[in-house]
């Protein structure tokens, strides 16, 4: 079954495609609540190329890698990647208010359906907030 969550961020292509691609970026973002977060991302960012982002509880309690690598990679546009026997899907499609990310993804059986829609929508609203953030300190 694949899943798939959106936002819309208000900025440039560019820049919604580095902060996505980004390793400090991605520490920024890449949580889907107060009480986690990344506190370390790789990214090789090509066909062939690995990620990892280290996602941790805060407290220690619980963490683990995140990690795969990239199937395709069409820059502004698209990025695809495997991560276990899973994929995913991530594309970016200019709008009049911005920039639609879409997230879409081969769910897995430990969480609900619901539970993983709601955790990957959580960490995708957090990218889109980052990325106003930026824009509003520049």
């Amino acid at each position: 079954m694949k899943i798939t969550v959106s936002t819309v961020v208000d900025a440039p292509v560019q820049e919604v495609w580095r902060a996505y691609t980004t390793p400090a970026d991605i520490c920024a973002w890449n949580a889907a609540s107060p009480d986690w977060h990344t506190p370390r991302a790789e990214v090789d960012l090509r066909p062939g190329g690995r990620f990892c982002s280290r996602m941790e509880a805060r407290d220690g309690s619980f963490g683990f890698d995140f990690e795969g690598e990239y199937t395709e990679v069409v820059e502004h546009r698209r990025i695809a990647y495997a991560f276990g026997d899973r994929v995913a899907v991530v594309e970016f499609v200019e709008t009049g208010p911005g920039v639609q990310v879409t997230v879409s993804f081969d769910a897995e059986d430990t969480h609900s359906e619901a539970q993983q829609r709601e955790g990957w929508q959580a960490i995708l609203d957090n990218f889109a907030r980052h990325v106003k953030g930026q824009l509003a300190s520049q």
